[in-house]
């Protein structure tokens, strides 16, 4: 459709008319040109564009493809010497293949017996998620600014409750390197970063490290206004599941003590991050395990769900993690570190994903139809919606959906759990903001144990007990 008669491109402008947007291209013109370069098809006596081979979002000048191809973003770059393929994907040991039911594909018989094998692998476990909403004082500005809105607020003040579990746990200090997993625009690495320079240390001795994991292209990024010295902000943009953090040149040239960290996980996001931070790091099944912490008269003992005072920065190449978990409904049985304890209750992958479809209700509830589906995590991260499942309606209330829902999370942690200490950590699971600030709102923390931990020990004391399970 022609532009109409009385629509004039702007001076320097592109000439073509955008029908769908209802006005003139913006693009800025070459000198004596009416047209850019997308339409320049348009002037007389031009050559033909044809769709980029690499990209078909653009189009090039056919007789400068060749050109084109050598310096298009959309060109397959050089693979970084960290990358290597699947190096964090787990076994799926033939499962991979197999049907992944729909909840809707389910008969209700069929959904009671899977009620009943998650309460009866429940009941075996002694599973607590403690009550630990912390803070930490450098955040306090921020979360009394006025000029920041509710999500701001919701996203600050599970900053905070990182950062206070962080200094809680002793994680919190100079000379290591903060591995940031799903990093995005690296807010909570700023925030490390600005908690420690308010601690005591001697200028000459700062050295920090703090290594951004992103597999996307992130706008608006804050690690780039960092210029201390013996600060180093460092991005990788690799999908984790090709991580290998034992070739990252900042780490083998340095070789720092590494604490992994990150807020809001996506489903095997969490444990491609797991198996990346205590596989590739150094540590390996073949070498010996991170060295025990000496006890000292002061110093309080762990307990099979509770976690000490802190690492000591020696105990090996990992002194902790903490990491915000969410959408429990994306984890795949190929990447779960925890394949191993779900066999242990003999439970397998076709069950694993069940749980996974029906840890959802926790979060998401029976909705009526007419109600508003907004995001209810109440933190605006970007999530995949998780299954409805509206054909249980009316076998089961919305109070026990979300129960269910709650009993399949703790369980796929309690896998996640039992993972970590066969490596050698005490770990825990906490509620680390209320669930006003998001549902997703548990918080996995591990610092190395200091007792040994024997695969007896660690399959009957897998997590602690919640009350009223079952």
């Amino acid at each position: 459709m022609a532009a109409p008669v009385s629509a004039v491109p702007v001076p320097g402008r592109c000439g073509f008319y955008v029908e769908k947007k209802k006005r003139f291209c913006k693009m800025v013109v070459g000198s004596g040109k009416k047209f850019c370069g997308e339409h320049a098809t348009m002037e007389e006596g031009s050559s033909q564009r044809i769709v980029c081979p690499l990209d078909p979002k653009h189009t090039v000048s056919e007789n400068k493809l060749k050109k084109h191809l050598k310096k298009c973003n959309s060109r397959e770059k050089p693979k970084p010497v960290y990358f290597v393929k699947d190096i964090n994907t787990g076994s799926a040991d033939g499962d991979e293949l197999l049907h992944q039911m729909s909840l809707c594909e389910y008969s209700r018989t069929e959904l009671e017996m899977l009620v009943d094998k998650l309460k009866a692998a429940i009941s075996g476990l002694q599973s607590n998620v403690d009550d630990r909403v912390l803070s930490h004082p450098i955040l306090q500005e921020e979360l009394s600014n006025p000029k920041n809105g509710e999500s701001a607020h919701k996203h600050l003040k599970q900053q905070s409750s990182i950062l206070g579990h962080l200094e809680e746990l002793g994680l919190l200090g100079w000379g290591r390197c903060f591995v940031e997993f799903g990093a995005g625009r690296g807010k909570l690495s700023h925030w490390i970063h600005e908690a420690l320079k308010t601690q005591d240390h001697p200028r000459n001795s700062r050295d920090l490290q703090l290594l951004l994991v992103e597999r996307c292209s992130t706008r608006f990024k804050v690690d780039g206004k960092h210029q201390d010295a013996g600060v180093q902000f460092e991005r990788l943009q690799v999908d984790i599941q090709h991580l290998d953090l034992g070739k990252v040149p900042l780490l083998l040239q340095k070789k720092p003590p590494l604490v992994g960290v990150g807020k809001h996980l996506c489903g095997a996001a969490t444990d491609l991050a797991l198996r990346c931070l205590l596989e590739t790091s150094g540590f390996r099944e073949d070498s010996e395990p991170p060295q025990k912490r000496l006890k000292t008269s002061d110093q309080a003992t762990d307990t099979d769900c509770g976690l000490g005072p802190g690492p000591d920065p020696s105990s090996g190449p990992v002194l902790g993690l903490a990491v915000a978990l969410c959408c429990h409904h994306r984890c795949e049985w190929r990447h779960y570190v925890g394949q191993q304890f779900f066999l242990q209750q003999g439970l397998g992958a076709a069950e694993f994903s069940a749980f996974c479809r029906m840890s959802s209700w926790a979060t998401c509830g029976l909705r009526p139809t007419n109600q508003d589906r907004s995001n209810q995590r109440g933190d605006e991260e970007e999530h995949e919606p998780a299954e409805e499942a509206d054909t249980v309606n009316g076998f089961l209330s919305t109070g026990e959906r979300e129960q269910l829902g709650r009993l399949c999370k703790l369980l796929i942690d309690s896998g996640r759990l039992h993972f970590i200490r066969t490596k050698g950590f005490s770990c825990r699971l906490s509620r680390y903001v209320d669930p006003q600030v998001t549902l997703e709102n548990i918080l996995l923390t591990a610092v190395p144990s200091t007792k040994p931990t024997t695969e007896s020990s660690t399959t009957s004391t897998s997590a602690c007990r919640e009350t009223n399970l079952s």
